[in-house]
This record gives structure tokens, C-alpha cells and sequence, in this order.
């Protein structure tokens, strides 16, 4: 059976919102570009779907944010940090903001970025498309892929290949590259109900019994809601009755008690999340590079998983377009795309442990009085 064969300057493995916009940033400069995603469509399960006022910034940079807002945004009016029934601390928008980040369902920022990038003829994305194996020449320097589409082998050569495949990459894996994984001492719960009439799109973060309890208001008038419970807990929870994991909640906001009864009735409404973060000794080979969480796993707190990756395709795009006209992709070269965002991301990741240490601290004062 002949093999279909594919080339491109660039193949990026993994079509989130990292692989998504850095497909069409180099597409837009240019670069011959083929993405491959597993998927066989943008609508994947559960991901981070809250975008901050800097990744704002980058789409509307590169005139993609109208995009994404006509299929459906929404602005949160205030973060709100609650005790039982009680609000001990809101954040509201500065004075020249109106809101304090956006809820982007990722089927529409995945929608409308892949719609600009189909204009150009340099471009091409595959869905259904399973990397299986990496491809090197005697030098070692990557130069494509093998992968299973539709149950068919392709191979696709190009001259850089971008990992921009999750916390679990296979492309990290295929190319040997050391990772340390940290865990954090908890897991997460994910679930998701109506949002009753009059809800104000806000974030709500609640304390429970010494673990964190946080609301999302979405898009189409729902609420993601997550509980943090402790590591591994999760197999012997749902052995348990429902009933009393779900009374803090009912406690601090009786107006959904209904919607929650009638929502979350059983264990199998709820999608665990393992939480950890990761580090990567490295994100680059000669002629690889690795992204997003690919490269850093980030926790569930602040949200700034996506935020995170996004800025990593920002800041890749002319990094690796320039590298391509210099006919230099050596990981000497490539380095310099590392350097730029690994001290960040260092930084991003102490806060989100120095975060969810302190989180009990914002309710201390409270619970004294």
C-alpha cells in the first residue's frame, strides 16, 4: 500500500489553542505550515477556556479577537473570594478595563482561528491524524513525521517539528526529551450545570473546608464548576454518597440547589482533572521544538494554562520564520525561543504554588471574627 507523502516547512502535532495560533501566525508569514490533531473535530473535552487581558492583547494583535467574538465570548464583570455565604474579597476591572478576563469557549477560538488560517493556500490542517513516529536523517536533525490518518500511514517531511501536543506529548516522549513532573497534593473535579436567571457572569472562588471551590460563568448560560479534593481521592469519593459532597456548594449559594440536584445526580457528571505541573530540561532538539504544555504543564490555578501557551506561539512565530529563511534549525538557533519564555514560565509556576498555599490565608481574618 503506497503511503501518502506530505511536506511542508513546518508540522505542528496538536491543534489547541497553542498549535492553532502558531499554525496561523507562520502561515501568515509565509511558512508552509501543515498542523495535525488527533481530534476529529475542535470540539475536544474539557480544556481551559479562560483567556487573560495579555492573550486579549495577541489576538486582537493579530486581528483575531472580532473573530472569535462574533461566535461568542464572555466578559467577567468581577472575581469574587467567599467564605460559606459570605464575600470577603472582590476584584473588580481597572478603570480602563471592563472586565477581569473572558470566558472563550475553545470550539470558538479553534473556529475562528482555523477559518483565517484556511485563506492561505501555504496551509493545511488533518484531523484525525495520529503521530506514531519521528523522523531523523543521519545526523540526527528531525525531519518529519509518520502518523495514522483515517486509519491510513502518511509521512509528512518539513524541516521543523513542533510538539504542541498537551501535558501527556507524544512528540516530548518520541523525542527523549527529560521532563520532572510535580504533583500538588490535590486533584480536581469538573462539572458543569445551568446557570440560573439574574447570574452575573463572574468567577466565584469559595473555601471548603480548607480546599477550594470555584465557579465559572460560561458562555450559552452555564457554570463550570470545580472542587478540589485531595490527590488520588477521587476512585474511593465516588464510592461515597453524593449528597454530602455537594452541601457546601447548596450552603453558599441556595439559589442553584435546584439546578445542582437536578445536574449532578450521580458521580458521572463529574470529570476528574490530575493536577500537576511539569518542567522540560529542554524545548528544543535540532529541528523540534516544544510548546505549551508540552513543554510546561501548568495547574488549574489562575487559569493560566492557555494564556501560557498562547503567548509561547506569539513569541515562537517570528522566532522560527526567521530561523527558516536563515536555512538555521539548529537547537542552537532555536535556544533563543527558549530562553524568552522559560524564566517566565519559572515565575508563573512559583505563583501558582505560592497561590494555592496561601489560598486559605485570604479567609483567615474571617474566620476569626
Amino acid at each position: 500500500m503506497n503511503k501518502l507523502k506530505l511536506q511542508a516547512d513546518v508540522c505542528i502535532v496538536g491543534g489547541g489553542p497553542a498549535g492553532t495560533l502558531l499554525g496561523f501566525l507562520l502561515a501568515k508569514n509565509g511558512v508552509s505550515t501543515i498542523l495535525i490533531e488527533r481530534s476529529t473535530g475542535v470540539n475536544r473535552k474539557f480544556r481551559g477556556e479562560h483567556i487573560n487581558s495579555e492573550t486579549e492583547a495577541i489576538l486582537k494583535a493579530h486581528q483575531l479577537f472580532e473573530k472569535i467574538e462574533e461566535l461568542g465570548i464572555l466578559k467577567m464583570k468581577k472575581v469574587e473570594f467567599f467564605a460559606g455565604k459570605h464575600i470577603v474579597q472582590t476584584i473588580i476591572p481597572s478603570t480602563d478595563e471592563d472586565h477581569v478576563g473572558i470566558h472563550v469557549p475553545q470550539a470558538n477560538l479553534l473556529s475562528a482561528i482555523n477559518q483565517e488560517s484556511d485563506q492561505y493556500k501555504n496551509y493545511r490542517l488533518l484531523f484525525n491524524t495520529t503521530v506514531t513516529e519521528l523522523m531523523q536523517d543521519e545526523q540526527g536533525v528531525y525531519t518529519g513525521v509518520k502518523a495514522i490518518k483515517d486509519g491510513h500511514e502518511i509521512m509528512i517531511s518539513s524541516s521543523v517539528v513542533v510538539g504542541a501536543d498537551g501535558r501527556f506529548s507524544t512528540v516530548r516522549k518520541l523525542a527523549k526529551i527529560p521532563t520532572v513532573e510535580m504533583t500538588h497534593g490535590y486533584d480536581v473535579l469538573w462539572a458543569k450545570i445551568p446557570a440560573p436567571a439574574g447570574w452575573e457572569p463572574t468567577t466565584r472562588m469559595v473555601h471548603v473546608n480548607g480546599h477550594q471551590l470555584a465557579l465559572f460563568t460560561q458562555t450559552g448560560g452555564f457554570i463550570q464548576i470545580g472542587w478540589n479534593i485531595k490527590e488520588g481521592s477521587f476512585p474511593s469519593l465516588r464510592k461515597q454518597s453524593l449528597q454530602p459532597f455537594l452541601e457546601p456548594l447548596i450552603e453558599s449559594f441556595p439559589e442553584l440547589k435546584e439546578l445542582v440536584l437536578q445536574h449532578l445526580s450521580t458521580w458521572k457528571n463529574f470529570v476528574p482533572l490530575k493536577v500537576q505541573s511539569s518542567r522540560s530540561e529542554t524545548w528544543v532538539k535540532d529541528g523540534l521544538i516544544i510548546i505549551g504544555d508540552a513543554a510546561h504543564t501548568m495547574t488549574p490555578t489562575g487559569a493560566i494554562g492557555i494564556n501560557c501557551g498562547m503567548k509561547d506561539a506569539h513569541v515562537l512565530a517570528p522566532i522560527l520564520t526567521e530561523a527558516l529563511m536563515d536555512k538555521n534549525i539548529t537547537a542552537q538557533r532555536l535556544k533563543t525561543f527558549e530562553v524568552s519564555r522559560k524564566t517566565e514560565i519559572k515565575v508563573q509556576q512559583e505563583m501558582q504554588i505560592q497561590q494555592e498555599a496561601s489560598f486559605s490565608e485570604k479567609f483567615a481574618q474571617f474566620a476569626l471574627n
